[in-house]
């Protein structure tokens, strides 16, 4: 009689490496809505826009990719739906609805999990597919930010783009570069512990 040989499900994002269940998912979404608020605080405003440089776009991609699009997806509506309730942790310590940079924030909540579902996926195992991911994960979110920038300041869309966008690129660029390094490399180890 032949016996069928079950093999052990295999991690589809880097979250899915620690051992639980419903403890451990509600502990990566908390930490990652309090990751993505802690590299909010690291904020540089540049003159001439009221969007800063800051840490939250590449947090949210990361979260994305290493929790999968469920937990990261609530993860980003965790800490959206807290800063719109008066937590201090938007970029520059700002809270509420009526920030210009309100958009950005909505995007994370698609980007990530747009990101954590090409990430499971495998589009997080090899530096050129994450760029593209990353990539990916960044257009959504200048897709929803720029917008509603315009919206909120009262200004076209080209301006929202020369405001909201374009002093940005360079920055993202290297927090993209900076993902294709650490993700694959995360994998690669992750694959000599297990």
């Amino acid at each position: 009689m032949a016996t069928a040989h079950v093999s052990p499900r295999r991690a589809a994002v880097l979250g899915d490496l620690l051992p639980g269940s419903l403890a451990r998912d509600a502990a990566l979404v908390a930490g990652a809505a309090a990751f993505v608020g802690v590299m909010a605080q690291i904020s540089v405003p540049l003159p001439g826009t009221p969007v800063p440089v800051s840490g939250q776009t590449f947090a949210v991609l990361l979260a994305g990719a290493a929790l999968g699009w469920g937990r990261s997806a609530l993860g980003m509506l965790v800490y959206l739906l807290a800063g719109m309730a008066g937590a201090p942790w938007f970029a520059d310590g700002g809270s509420g609805t009526s920030l210009p940079t309100l958009g950005y924030a909505i995007g994370f909540v698609v980007a990530a999990a747009v990101v954590g579902h090409l990430a499971a996926l495998g589009g997080d195992r090899t530096p050129l597919r994450t760029v593209a991911t990353m990539a990916l994960g960044t257009v959504i979110i200048y897709l929803a930010g720029v917008p509603y920038l315009a919206a909120s300041l009262g200004v076209d869309l080209g301006k929202a783009v020369h405001l909201g966008l374009t002093p940005f690129l360079v920055g993202d660029a290297l927090k993209v570069a900076l993902a294709a390094g650490l993700l694959p490399a995360a994998w690669k180890l992750a694959g000599r512990t297990r």
